[in-house]
C-alpha cells in the first residue's frame, strides 16, 4: 500500500494534464471536422466523433492499467513484446485486407486495428532494454549495428505492408542513438544524403539549355559535396595546406571549364562537375597515402558515396517508390502541379488554413472543412480544421502547448536515474517530434504527404491507444525513478 502511495505521489500530473488537454481538444476538433449539419448531436456513436469517444474511454482505461503495473515489468518483458510484435507484423502482411493499397490493418468483425502503431512501442522497449544492458557502449560497432537492426527490422516489415509513412517514423529513433553517444557525423551524413537526393531529383529535370543536356542536379550535388569535403578536411585534420590546395584546384577547374563551355557549348558543365569531384577525390587519396592519415581516405570515400547516390537517385525514385509516392514528392519539389489529383489534399488544406486569417472563422464556422473540401480532414489533415476555425493565433497557441508538452517530456527524460528509462523517454520524444513536424509539414505543403496522424488530435483508435500506452509507460517509469538503480 505504501509503495502504491509513493507511486501516486511521484506521478507527473502536469504531463497527464497536458495529455488530457490535448485529447479533449482533439475530440472537439474531430467533432468540428466531421460536423454534419443534418445531425449535430454531440453524442452519436455512429459518427466519427462518437467513435472517438469510445477510443478515448478505452485509452483512459489502458492508461490506468499501465500505471498499475510494476515498472520492472516493462524492462523484463521488453524482448518478449518485441518478438511478438515482429511476428504480428509479418502475419499482418498475409491476413490484412487491401485498404487504399496498404495491407496494414487487421479486421476483427467491425473493429480494425493497425499493429504498426504498437510496433513503435515494442521497438522503444526493446531498444531501451538493449542499450541499457551492462557495459553497452554505442562506440562498439557490434552494439551500434544491433541497435540499428532493432530499429529498422520492424520498419522493413511495415514497408512490405505498403505503409511507408509509418515505417519512416522509426528513423526518428536515430536521435536516441545520437543522445547516447553516437557520433553526430552519422546524422550529418544522413542529412547530406537527403539533400543530394533532392538536388538530383529537382534540378536534373530542368529544361535543356540550347542543344545541351545538362544534369544540373549532378552539378549542384557534386559542388556541394566537394565543399563539404573541404570542410571535413579542415575540421578533422586542420591541414590548411590541403584545404587551400583543394579550394584553388576547384576554382581553377571551374574557371577553365566555364571558359571552355562558353566558347564550345558542347562541352557540358556536367562534365566539369565530374572532373572536379574526381580530381578532389584523387588529391585526398594522395594525401592519405602521403601522410598516412585515415581522415583523408574517409573524406574521399564520402565523395565516392556521393557519386553512387547521385547516379542511383533517379532509379530509386522511379523503381522503389510507388507511383502515388512519386507524384507527392514531385509536387512538393515543384516538378509537377496536379491541383485536381495528388496535390488536391494539400491545396485544399492550404486554402482552409489561409482562409482562417489571424483570428479564425470561429468554432464550427469553417466553410472549407464543413463542406468537406479537404479529404482526411479529421485524420491526417486535421490541423487544417484548427487553422481555419482558430486562425493564426489559435494555431500558434496549439503549437506552443504541444511544444511545451514535448519539452516537458525531454525534461522528464533527463531526470531519470536509470538508463532504460532515459533511453525510452528520448525515444518517445523522438517519435512525437517526427509525427508533429511531419504532420504539420504535409498539411502546409512543406513535406510530402506520407499519411501519419497528429498524436492525440487525429481520429483513430489504434494511434490513440498506441501513443497513450507509450506515454503512460514513460510516466510509470518516471514515477519509480527514485527507487531504481542504474542499469549500466
Amino acid at each position: 500500500m505504501r509503495q502504491r502511495e509513493n507511486v501516486l505521489r511521484m506521478i507527473d500530473w502536469l504531463t497527464i494534464g497536458l495529455y488530457l488537454l490535448l485529447v479533449v481538444f482533439g475530440w472537439f476538433t474531430i467533432y468540428a471536422a466531421s460536423y454534419d449539419f443534418d445531425n449535430s448531436s454531440w453524442i452519436d456513436f455512429s459518427a466519427r466523433h462518437g467513435k472517438q469517444l469510445i477510443w478515448i474511454a478505452f485509452a483512459l482505461v489502458l492508461a490506468v492499467l499501465v500505471l498499475l503495473i510494476d515498472s520492472k515489468f516493462y524492462n523484463n518483458f521488453a524482448y518478449v513484446f518485441y518478438a511478438l510484435m515482429i511476428g504480428l507484423l509479418i502475419v499482418t502482411i498475409f491476413v490484412a485486407p487491401d485498404v487504399k493499397g496498404s495491407h496494414s490493418w487487421i479486421r476483427i468483425g467491425s473493429f480494425q486495428i493497425q499493429p504498426a502503431e504498437f510496433a513503435k512501442y515494442a521497438t522503444l522497449l526493446c531498444l531501451a532494454k538493449f542499450m541499457s544492458s551492462y557495459q553497452f557502449t554505442i562506440q562498439n560497432k557490434r552494439n551500434l549495428l544491433l541497435s540499428l537492426f532493432i530499429i529498422f527490422l520492424p520498419a522493413l516489415i511495415i514497408i512490405a505492408q505498403s505503409e511507408t509513412g509509418s515505417a519512416l517514423v522509426f528513423f526518428s529513433l536515430l536521435l536516441v542513438l545520437f543522445r547516447e553517444g553516437m557520433n553526430g557525423i552519422v546524422l550529418v551524413l544522413g542529412a547530406l544524403a537527403v539533400l543530394f537526393f533532392i538536388l538530383v531529383l529537382r534540378f536534373n529535370n530542368l529544361p535543356d539549355v540550347g542543344d545541351t543536356s545538362e544534369l544540373y542536379g549532378f552539378i549542384c550535388a557534386f559542388v556541394v559535396a566537394c565543399l563539404v569535403a573541404v570542410l571535413f578536411v579542415y575540421l578533422y585534420t586542420r591541414d590548411k595546406i590541403c584545404v587551400r590546395a583543394l579550394l584553388v584546384s576547384g576554382g581553377i577547374i571551374w574557371l577553365v571549364g566555364g571558359i571552355v563551355h562558353y566558347f564550345y557549348p558542347g562541352i557540358l558543365l556536367t562534365w566539369v562537375a565530374y572532373v572536379q569531384i574526381g580530381i578532389t577525390m584523387m588529391m585526398l587519396l594522395g594525401w592519405s597515402f602521403r601522410v598516412r592519415r585515415k581522415a583523408y581516405f574517409m573524406v574521399a570515400l564520402f565523395l565516392v558515396a556521393t557519386i553512387g547516390l547521385a547516379m542511383t537517385a533517379d532509379y530509386a525514385f522511379n523503381k522503389v517508390l510507388a507511383p502515388h509516392q512519386q507524384i507527392r514528392i514531385k509536387i512538393v519539389l515543384g516538378l509537377e502541379d496536379d491541383p485536381q489529383g495528388a496535390g488536391y489534399n494539400v491545396r485544399q488544406s492550404q486554402i482552409a488554413i489561409g482562409s482562417g486569417g489571424v483570428t479564425g472563422k470561429g468554432y464550427l464556422n469553417g466553410t472549407q472543412t464543413k463542406l468537406n473540401y479537404v479529404p482526411e480532414q479529421d485524420t491526417d489533415f486535421i490541423f487544417c480544421t484548427i487553422g481555419e476555425e482558430h486562425g493564426f493565433l489559435g494555431s500558434s497557441l496549439f503549437v506552443i502547448v504541444y511544444a511545451f508538452f514535448m519539452i516537458r517530456l525531454i525534461y522528464i527524460a533527463e531526470r531519470q536515474r536509470s538508463a532504460f528509462s532515459r533511453i525510452y523517454g528520448y525515444g518517445l520524444v523522438s517519435i512525437f517530434l517526427f509525427h508533429f513536424f511531419i504532420n504539420l509539414g504535409m498539411v502546409t505543403g512543406i513535406t510530402p504527404v506520407i499519411g501519419i496522424p497528429l498524436p492525440f488530435i487525429s481520429y483513430g483508435g489504434s494511434s490513440l491507444w498506441g501513443f497513450t500506452i507509450m506515454l503512460f509507460t514513460f510516466i510509470r517509469l518516471d514515477a519509480n525513478r527514485m527507487e531504481v538503480l542504474q542499469h549500466r
